[in-house]
């Protein structure tokens, strides 16, 4: 294998610095359509999962890519090579790879191997230069090599690698394919030794993967302890807190029954409402899913809830406006206070909306959205 690689890389020595690759946010259908203007030029490299696609081709074509990429909405970014793998540019060295592995003398091995060139299951003693050119021409079949794995029952899988690079591309392939098979690492970035890598192996034996343990205690005196050959049988002592509910009622507040607004009061003389609530990740841990790089964001869809529900209380069912102005970002500890204003209501029953937030114990209030509501008319004619 080193051997191949090796005397490979020195063919695509000469390809260096006549082109590129870009990876692609996009289906290989809608890649298609955007290299379609450089015939002949770019080329699908590879299709790592249903949305992600690697293209290759000339320099000043993968330039002109990313410029329609960007006007487009379109991520896409450049790939740390300087030439054009599994492009027409390749075609040149085929003479040189084939030559330079012409001594390769391919066995059988005894792993069955599922090819990503062929597309199925491959005798790897048909892996000589005319394949390994194959290998370095021809578009990459990833998410169907996945797919097909899947397809037969394989599971979980394991990405062999310093970095886990290609395991969201197989999660998002299984998941398109409707498998819920895990996808497990090795080995990662900044996380190289040995401590990651048993780690990896722990996650591989919780998903039923037959993992040697023997070596890691070996010459340790450690000894095997015997396990009940049932399921654990558990008792639990202490008690369920569930949150306190408070007579809000006694406060002169009217009570709404809704998770995020507990309590509305109607502002005296002005005719404004005010709806207040108080929600934390303890108290509505849901609100976890919307977690950003470690950031938790309340969504944008009960913002919206917010509002309609504000606008039930006022009879404004219809939210003609609503815009977001600053994102509401939940701590990890402590809860958030939320205020919803009604405007005093004008001459046809509609009303402005503003939206607060404030950290408990904490002065400020930030404002977080704008809306208008208006209620709902039937007309009949």
């Amino acid at each position: 294998g080193a051997r191949v690689v090796a005397l490979r890389s020195r063919a695509i020595a000469s390809l260096a610095g006549e082109g590129g690759m870009v990876a692609v946010s996009l289906p290989v259908g809608e890649v298609e359509r955007l290299i379609g203007g450089w015939e002949g030029r770019l080329s699908v490299a590879a299709v790592n999962s249903p949305s992600s696609v690697v293209v290759s081709g000339d320099s000043d074509a993968l330039a002109g890519l990313l410029v329609l990429c960007g006007a487009e909405g379109v991520r896409a970014r450049r790939v740390e090579v300087d030439y054009a793998s599994h492009s027409a540019r390749v075609e040149r060295i085929e003479g040189r790879v084939v030559d330079a592995l012409r001594d390769l003398m391919p066995a059988g091995g005894g792993v069955p191997l599922f090819s990503t060139v062929t597309g199925g299951w491959l005798d790897t003693s048909s892996m000589d230069g005319a394949y390994w050119y194959a290998n370095l021409r021809r578009t990459v079949g990833f998410e169907s090599a996945v797919r097909a794995l899947a397809a037969e029952g394989f599971g979980p899988f394991v990405e062999v690698s310093p970095h886990p690079v290609l395991a969201v591309a197989v999660e998002e392939t299984l998941e398109a394919a409707g498998s819920s098979v895990p996808v497990i690492g090795t080995l990662r970035r900044d996380e190289g030794g040995m401590d990651r890598l048993l780690t990896s192996l722990g996650q591989a034996w919780v998903h039923g993967l037959p993992v040697d343990w023997s070596p890691v205690f070996a010459d340790t005196g450690a000894t095997g302890v015997d396990l009940p050959t049932y399921p654990f049988q558990r008792e639990r002592f202490w008690l369920d807190a569930p949150t306190p509910t408070r007579d809000i009622a006694s406060a002169g507040l009217g009570t709404t029954g809704h998770p995020l607004l507990g309590a509305a009061v109607e502002v005296a003389e002005t005719g404004e409402l005010l709806l207040t609530g108080r929600i934390s990740l303890r108290t509505h841990p849901w609100l976890a899913d919307h977690t950003v790089s470690d950031t938790t964001l309340l969504p944008g869809t009960a913002f919206l809830e917010l509002a309609l529900r504000a606008g039930d209380e006022a009879g404004c069912a219809l939210v003609d406006e609503l815009t977001l102005t600053t994102p509401l970002v939940l701590p990890a500890e402590g809860a958030v206070h939320l205020q919803v204003r009604l405007g005093t209501p004008d001459g046809n029953g509609s009303r402005t909306l503003s939206l607060f937030s404030r950290p408990e114990h904490a002065t400020p209030w930030t404002p977080h959205a704008t809306g208008h509501l208006t209620p709902c008319l039937l007309y009949t004619t």
